[in-house]
């Protein structure tokens, strides 16, 4: 049997459903390989580019700063599962998000600026690192802050109705790109490794799973979502997984070259590669 390290970069379903099925239902051991999902939250690139990662988002902004060769060889969703969480309007709020040399912390920029704020001038960014967001709700229950940047460790739509708050701005709404699935160096391992296509095999069976078996996602998402009933995490997977996952793990290259200017853009950097070079996602 094949063995492959995959590491996650971040948490929450956006992350982790995907590998998470692959090995709950067997499908790595079923392609015959050893899968072992390691926590690279905290790696640094040096680190993580010697396995297979999760993170297309991560490797995408390394590929345009640094040059770090990565590619793209399967691909979860285009539309990113982070939240704007806020009983009230955005700006001229004290903003709990991500860095904004992070890929959340990039995106929620690129949609700010989309709805015409200004993320240096029109709200107070006070950067956290991701977690599960537990302290975020905190934090705005007792008034530390006047809004949340979040991601999907939890159901912010069912957080939202259940304080009585507006609906949270999704950024899959605002701005999409082929995000999360397995991505490598090439200069450490080549995206044709027999461990490697079978971890491909097994994610895009995930991915028909997600999409033909509606129960057995909903029972593993319950993993994720323990703070949530069961019809809160159906609305959920009703709403933000079955029509936007994908459904054989293939990039829509249009999008993602629209994607990577706009990342690039707001990173201030050339764009440096394209779609086409970084989503290598043939049948």
């Amino acid at each position: 049997m094949h063995t492959l390290d995959l590491a996650y970069v971040g948490r929450g379903l956006h992350e982790e459903l995907v590998a998470y099925i692959a090995d709950q239902e067997d499908f790595y051991a079923d392609e015959g390989v050893h899968v072992a999902l390691r926590d690279g939250c905290a790696w640094d690139e040096q680190r993580l580019r010697r396995g297979a990662t999760i993170g297309l988002g991560r490797a995408l902004l390394s590929r345009l700063t640094g040059g770090v060769p990565w590619v793209a060889l399967t691909v979860n969703t285009h539309a990113p599962l982070f939240w704007f969480l806020t009983p009230d309007r955005l700006a001229g709020r004290r903003l709990a998000v991500h860095a904004a040399h992070t890929p959340p912390g990039c995106f929620a920029r690129i949609v700010l600026r989309r709805n015409g704020i200004d993320p240096d001038r029109d709200v107070h960014c006070v950067v956290r690192s991701p977690g599960d967001y537990g302290m975020d709700l905190r934090r705005l229950h007792d008034g530390g802050i006047d809004a949340a940047y979040v991601g999907s460790t939890m159901a912010p739509e069912a957080i939202a109705a259940g304080r009585g708050w507006p609906a949270p701005i999704w950024v899959g709404d605002h701005f999409r790109i082929p995000t999360v699935g397995i991505a490598v160096d090439p200069t450490f391992l080549a995206p044709d490794d027999p461990a490697v296509q079978a971890a491909v095999r097994a994610h895009r069976r995930a991915l028909r799973v997600i999409h033909e078996d509606p129960d057995t996602t909903v029972r593993h998402l319950r993993t994720f979502l323990g703070r949530h009933t069961d019809a809160e995490i159906r609305t959920h997977y009703d709403t933000f997984l079955a029509p936007h996952f994908t459904t054989d793990g293939r990039a829509d290259l249009a999008v993602g070259d629209a994607a990577i200017a706009a990342v690039a853009a707001e990173l201030g950097v050339p764009v440096t590669v394209t779609a086409a070079e970084f989503y290598r996602t043939a049948p």
